[in-house]
C-alpha cells in the first residue's frame, strides 16, 4: 500500500497542525484504510496487529466528530485491561491537545469507585474503560450515554477472551442505537463475526495483514523432544540470544508461573504476568518491565495485549500458539517501528500441526534448528532498579520535580535516570542500578521540600 499523508484527510486545522508538530506525516497502512471510512460516519471493523498505529485511526475519528462546547460523554472506548485504557487515554489527549478543554476520563477495576464518581460528576466528553467498571457506573446511573454518538471496541478479541462478552451484551442496552461503532481486533475469530452481527449495522471491513514492521522479524524454530526439557531450552536460548527486554509467551497461566519460577531459580531476572494477579501486582510488574529494571516477562497472550514497550529485542515462544492469528500477533511485539528483532519459537512433541499452519506464512517453520549448547555462565542483572515513591499525583509531584531532586548537588546525573511514572498516590522511577542508594537518599531528603519515603521492588 503506497503512502498518504495526513492533509488528505478532511481532518480540523486544529488537528492536522497538531498531527504536523508531533512529527506524524504519512499514516499507518491501518490509518489510510480506516479514517476514510471512520470520518465518513461507516461502522467499522478492523483487524490488524498491535503497534500498527491503529489507536490514532480511531482516536482522530473520535476527535473529529467532538463538539467541545456540548460537556456530555460523547466517545466511549472499551478496553480489555486498564493498561490498554490508560495508553489509549492518553494517547487521545495528546491527538487532541490543541483542542482547548478536552477532559478525558479512563474508568477501570482496579482502583477506588468514589474518585471516580467525583470525576464524573465534572464531566466528562470521552470515556476510555474497561467493560466491567463502565457497566457498573451505567447500573448506579453514575455514567450518562444519552449523548453517545461514537463507540469503540478495541481489541475486541481479548476482551472477549477475557470474559467480558455478558458484560458487553448488558452494556449495550445503555448505548443509543444511533451511534458510530467501530471494531478493532488483532484476530478474528468467530465470536467476534457473531459479536460484530450483533452490535455494528452495515459495518465496512479491513484487514491488514502485515506491517512494514513485521518484515524485518527474523524468525528461528528449535526442536524439544519434551515438556520437560522446554525450561532448559528457554534458559539456552536466552543465554544465545543476549536481549536487555525480552518476552516469553506461554499459553497458561500455571505454565508462565511455573516457567518464571525456573528462570528465578537459575538466577534470570524474570516477571510473571497472567490472569492470577491483582491490579496492584500487575501494575508493578509492567512498570518494572518497561523501566527495564527486569530484563524477562513471562506472559499468557491476554496478560501481554496492549503493552506500551519499546525497543522490545526478542520475543521467545515457549509454548506454540493455538492458532496462526495470535503467533503473528506475539511476534509482532519485537522489530516494532521499523527496527530489527527476533523471535524464536519451540516445537515439541504434538505440534506438528500447528507447524503446518504456521509453514504456510512462514516456511523457516519447516527449518527446525538444534538448541545451543548450554552456558557456563551467570545471567546479567538489567542495568536499572526501579523505586517505588509513597507520593504522586495528589501530593503534587511531578516528574521534572523528581529529576531535580535527584540530580540535586551533582549527586547523579540525567543519564542515570530512567523511565518515571507518575501515578495517583505513588511513583515508579528507574534509575542505574548502581546508584540506586543514591536515589535514595535524595528522595528522602526532599522534593521541593518535602521528604518522600522509597524502596527498591524486585
Amino acid at each position: 500500500m503506497s503512502t498518504v499523508d495526513f492533509s488528505t484527510l478532511a481532518l480540523p486545522a486544529a488537528l492536522l497542525e497538531n498531527l504536523h508538530s508531533l512529527g506524524y506525516h504519512q499514516m499507518t497502512p491501518i490509518q489510510a484504510a480506516a479514517l476514510p471510512i471512520v470520518l465518513q460516519g461507516q461502522d467499522l471493523i478492523a483487524q490488524a496487529q498491535t503497534g500498527s498505529g491503529k489507536t490514532a485511526a480511531f482516536a482522530l475519528g473520535i476527535l473529529a466528530r467532538l463538539r467541545v462546547q456540548r460537556f456530555r460523554v460523547q466517545s466511549l472506548v472499551l478496553c480489555p485491561t486498564r493498561e490498554l485504557a490508560d495508553q489509549v487515554a492518553n494517547e487521545i489527549r495528546r491527538l487532541g491537545r490543541s483542542i482547548h478543554n478536552i477532559k478525558v476520563l479512563t474508568l477501570c477495576g482496579g482502583v477506588p469507585f468514589g474518585p471516580q464518581l467525583g470525576s464524573l460528576e465534572h464531566g466528562a466528553h470521552i470515556v476510555v474503560g474497561t467493560p466491567g467498571r463502565v457497566l457498573e457506573h451505567l447500573e448506579k446511573g453514575s455514567l450518562n450515554l444519552t449523548e453517545l454518538n461514537t463507540l469503540v471496541l478495541d481489541e475486541a478479541d481479548r476482551m472477549l477472551d477475557m470474559g467480558f462478552a455478558p458484560a458487553l451484551d448488558t452494556l449495550m442496552s445503555f448505548v443509543p442505537a444511533d451511534r458510530l461503532t467501530l471494531l478493532f481486533s488483532a484476530t478474528y475469530p468467530a465470536q467476534i463475526s457473531s459479536m460484530a452481527a450483533r452490535y455494528l449495522k452495515n459495518p465496512q471491513r479491513v484487514t491488514i495483514e502485515k506491517t512494514p514492521a513485521a518484515t524485518q522479524i527474523q524468525q528461528q524454530f528449535y526442536a524439544i523432544n519434551s515438556s520437560a526439557e522446554r525450561v532448559e531450552a528457554v534458559s539456552r536460548l536466552l543465554f544465545a540470544h543476549p536481549a536487555e527486554s525480552s518476552i516469553v509467551f506461554c499459553n497458561t497461566r500455571r505454565e508462565t508461573q511455573a516457567v518464571t519460577d525456573a528462570l528465578v531459580e537459575r538466577g534470570f531476572s524474570a516477571l510473571a504476568l497472567h490472569g492470577d494477579f491483582e491490579q496492584r501486582e500487575r501494575e508493578q510488574t509492567l512498570i518494572r518491565f518497561a523501566s527495564k529494571a527486569a530484563s524477562i516477562l513471562v506472559a499468557t497472550d491476554v496478560a501481554a495485549r496492549g503493552l506500551d514497550i519499546d525497543a522490545l529485542d526478542l520475543v521467545i515462544n515457549a509454548e506454540l500458539a493455538h492458532d496462526t492469528e495470535t503467533h503473528v500477533h506475539r511476534i509482532g511485539r519485537t522489530g516494532r517501528a521499523a527496527a530489527s528483532g527476533l523471535a524464536v519459537s519451540l516445537v515439541g512433541p504434538g505440534d506438528d500441526y500447528k507447524v503446518a499452519l504456521l509453514a504456510d506464512i512462514y516456511p523457516e517453520a519447516q527449518q527446525l534448528l538444534a538448541l545451543p549448547a548450554a552456558a557456563n555462565a551467570q545471567p546479567a542483572s538489567p542495568l536499572m532498579a526501579c523505586l517505588l515513591v509513597d507520593g504522586g499525583k495528589k501530593q503534587k509531584l511531578r516528574a521534572g520535580d523528581i529529576v531535580g531532586a535527584l540530580t540535586a548537588n551533582g549527586a547523579m546525573s540525567k543519564e542515570q535516570i530512567g523511565k518515571i511514572s507518575v501515578l495517583e498516590n505513588v511513583a515508579y522511577i528507574a534509575v542505574a542500578r548502581s546508584v540506586w542508594r543514591v536515589a535514595q537518599q535524595q528522595i528522602s531528603a526532599g522534593i521541593k521540600g518535602k521528604s518522600f519515603r522509597s524502596r527498591l521492588l524486585g
